[in-house]
């Protein structure tokens, strides 16, 4: 196809997200008007689904197991790779659309539904995949366990932020919530018969602020007390602490892990309290994938929209993605909403504005065009398939080299 040809079927695409804006813009603020929580996006979802089945794709529910979850799916020619736009559309307790999923979810409904009415030829299968729950599950990590994305050939979907982004990082995480039994006495007339499970929590702080000298840098700690106590003259005969760890690596955070939770042990040990670990969900660290990433930004560009890139390790926040990324080809690129920061009531504004909406339908138009060059470029397609199949032989060789 001739870069003139190539143009034309893009122009193509770009008017069909237009002439869907205004539709678009409405789902993306009814989402906003109604925040669902985690693993409770009933209606969300089916806000999501709905321009979906009405455009033909074909629809899947509870995908994963996961009852807010959900596959769309439509096939084009013959053969081809598939390729998925990923939806989140929870939201955040009390701050509502403060991280901006009502914009994420609707930019990958409204890059599918793009393509589809664009009548642009290539083969394919272009999904939108409906994944719960990132702030607080890690549905992406579940769909991932359950086999979801291992027919996905590239994955990808935008976030909002305050600056453009196409190849920020994240790291890896994980929550631990610790909890300390004791033995409760009066705190005045008989403290020596009681078992302060709070002191052990204190101690548990303390050990790990000692620890951080002997962190990388790419390292993060922190914690708070979820309960501390009923009464001040009580012995505290329970108490509990939640943290989240973070590393580079998924390796690193074991490492990071073992030196936290020898520290809780010992605090247990020390004060002679009982402790109880309760593990979530570990969260990967993101692998963009280069050859992808190029291409979205060469999109952009055709655009008129700039991206800046920070160094490999930019990034210090996590995201369940980073797993799928680990099975697949993807990317998370941003786009300016405004100079605000996620999880405020600023950036909940944000995401609800005409500079919100107009970076969503942006990050349509460039994740349809890059999911139209990978279904009808070879070259392209090869070049990131490539690079994740020598990534992940990598990976694995490592892991057998630790």
């Amino acid at each position: 196809m001739s870069e003139r040809t190539n143009s034309a079927q893009k122009d193509k695409i770009i008017y069909a997200a237009e002439q869907l804006s205004p539709a678009m813009n409405d789902l993306a603020l009814s989402l906003h008007q109604h925040p669902e929580l985690s693993f409770a996006e009933h209606r969300s979802a089916a806000e999501l689904i709905k321009p979906l089945r009405e455009a033909g794709f074909s629809i899947e529910t509870g995908t994963g197991g996961l009852e807010t979850a959900f596959r769309a799916s439509w096939k084009q020619g013959t053969g081809g790779p598939t390729i998925a736009f990923l939806a989140e559309y929870d939201a955040l307790p009390e701050l509502g659309h403060a991280c901006g999923h009502n914009l994420i979810g609707t930019a990958s409904v409204a890059a599918a539904l793009a393509l589809k009415a664009a009548n642009v030829e290539f083969n394919g299968c272009i999904e939108v995949i409906g994944t719960p729950a990132e702030e607080d599950g890690g549905g992406k990590i579940i769909m991932v366990e359950k086999g979801v994305f291992d027919d996905v050939d590239a994955a990808m979907m935008f976030h909002p932020r305050e600056r453009n982004m196409v190849l920020r990082g994240a790291l890896a995480c994980h929550d631990s919530t610790f909890k300390f039994f004791g033995k409760p006495a009066h705190a005045a007339s008989a403290p020596q018969q009681g078992i302060s499970a709070l002191d052990a929590v204190i101690h548990t702080f303390n050990a790990i602020n000692a620890l951080r000298q002997f962190f990388t840098d790419d390292v993060r700690v922190h914690g708070i007390i979820t309960h501390g106590g009923s009464a001040a003259n009580i012995v505290p005969a329970y108490a509990e602490a939640k943290f989240i760890l973070r590393a580079a690596t998924v390796g690193g955070l074991s490492e990071v892990r073992r030196k936290v939770y020898a520290a809780v042990n010992g605090a247990a040990e020390m004060t002679g309290a009982r402790v109880e670990i309760e593990e979530g969900l570990i969260y990967a660290e993101r692998n963009n994938n280069l050859a992808l990433a190029a291409n979205f930004t060469d999109n952009l560009a055709l655009l008129g929209v700039e991206s800046y890139d920070p160094p490999k390790s930019g990034g210090v926040g996590s995201s369940d993605i980073g797993n799928v990324s680990q099975v697949t080809a993807a990317i998370h690129p941003y786009l300016r909403i405004g100079d605000v920061t996620p999880h405020t009531p600023e950036f909940a504004a944000a995401a609800g504005s005409a500079v919100g909406l107009r970076a969503m339908l942006t990050a349509a138009k460039a994740l349809a065009m890059t999911a139209y060059d990978l279904c009808h470029d070879e070259a392209q397609l090869a070049a990131v398939k490539n690079e994740f199949t020598q990534w992940h032989t990598q990976k694995l060789l490592d892991g057998e080299k630790q």
